[in-house]
C-alpha cells in the first residue's frame, strides 16, 4: 500500500473545528502554509500523503502541479518539486461539515480559529500540542543535516511574527530531555526548564525565523514524530528527512565539508 493510500486511514473528527488530534494537525498546516478568508481555506504541501490526510479531515479539492523555484541563497540554482494545493469552500471543493451556516458550519472567517486580524486562536487544540506543532513544522519548517557541524537542524520560517512566537512557546514546553551541563556534572541528560532555541530573527525577505538548538533538535524531532503511524497525521517524506538527518549525524566523523 502506498503512503497516499495508507494516509487517509485516520480517525476523522465529526467537527473539523473541535479539539481533536486531526483538527490540530490540520490547522497547524493551514497556519504554516495556508490562508483563510471569509469564503474559503487554501493550504499547500509538498507531500502527497499529507495532502490526502488534510483532505480527509476537512474535505475540499486537491490540485497537483510541479513548480520550479530559485534557491533562496543562490538564484543561479533552481529546484523542482511537487506541490499539492487543497482548496476548501469558495471556488474550491466542499468542506466537511459545510451547511447553511457557511464554511465548516460557520458564517465566515471569524467563526474559524482566527481573529479579526488574521491571527490564529488555538485554544481548542491545547491537548494536542504535538500534532499542532507537527502541522506547523510541515507547513513552514525545515529539517536538515548540517554537514559543517554534523548536527541536525530544525527551524521555522514565516511572515507572521506572532505565529512563530506561539510556536516558540509550544516548543519551550515540549516534554523532552536535553543535555544541561549547568545542572549535571557528569553531563547526563536532564529535563531543563524549557527546550532551548534561538531568538526570533528577521529573514532577508522580510519574514521571521528561529531554530531549535542543535543539541535539542534530535530529541525534539524524535518526540514530534513519535508514534505518528498510529494516527496517520504526518508527512512521510518529512519523517524520512528527519530519520536520514539523524542517521547522518550519528555517523558523522568530522571529515565532511
Amino acid at each position: 500500500m502506498s503512503d497516499a493510500e495508507s494516509a487517509i486511514e485516520i480517525e476523522v473528527p465529526s467537527d473539523p473545528l473541535a479539539g481533536h488530534a486531526a483538527s490540530a494537525y490540520f490547522w497547524g498546516h493551514v497556519a504554516g502554509s495556508g490562508a483563510v478568508t471569509d469564503d474559503g481555506i487554501e493550504v499547500v504541501t509538498n507531500d502527497e500523503a499529507s495532502a490526502e490526510v488534510l483532505a480527509a479531515i476537512a474535505g475540499g479539492d486537491l490540485e497537483h502541479e510541479t513548480t520550479t523555484r530559485d534557491y533562496a541563497h543562490d538564484t543561479s540554482i533552481t529546484r523542482t518539486e511537487d506541490e499539492y494545493t487543497l482548496s476548501i469552500g469558495g471556488e474550491g471543493g466542499e468542506a466537511a461539515g459545510t451547511n447553511d451556516s457557511g464554511l465548516l458550519g460557520r458564517s465566515g472567517a471569524l467563526g474559524l480559529p482566527v481573529d479579526g486580524r488574521g491571527n490564529y486562536r488555538f485554544g481548542a487544540f491545547a491537548s494536542y500540542d504535538r500534532e499542532l506543532l507537527r502541522g506547523l513544522l510541515e507547513g513552514c519548517g525545515t529539517i536538515c543535516f548540517k554537514s559543517s557541524s554534523g548536527t541536525v537542524g530544525i527551524s521555522f520560517v514565516h511572515d507572521d511574527e506572532e505565529l512563530l512566537e506561539f510556536a516558540r512557546e509550544l516548543i519551550a514546553e515540549c516534554p523532552i530531555e536535553v543535555e544541561d551541563d549547568r545542572r549535571s556534572s557528569d553531563h547526563r541528560k536532564t529535563k531543563s526548564s524549557e527546550t532551548p532555541m534561538g531568538d526570533l530573527s528577521e529573514t532577508s525577505s522580510g519574514g521571521y525565523w528561529f531554530g531549535v538548538d542543535d543539541d535539542a533538535a534530535p530529541d525534539f524531532g524524535t518526540w514530534l514524530y513519535e508514534n505518528c503511524e498510529e494516527t496517520g497525521l504526518f508527512a512521510p517524506s518529512r519523517r524520512r528527512k528527519l530519520e536520514k538527518s539523524l542517521e547522518q549525524a550519528s555517523a558523522y566523523d568530522g571529515d565532511e565539508t
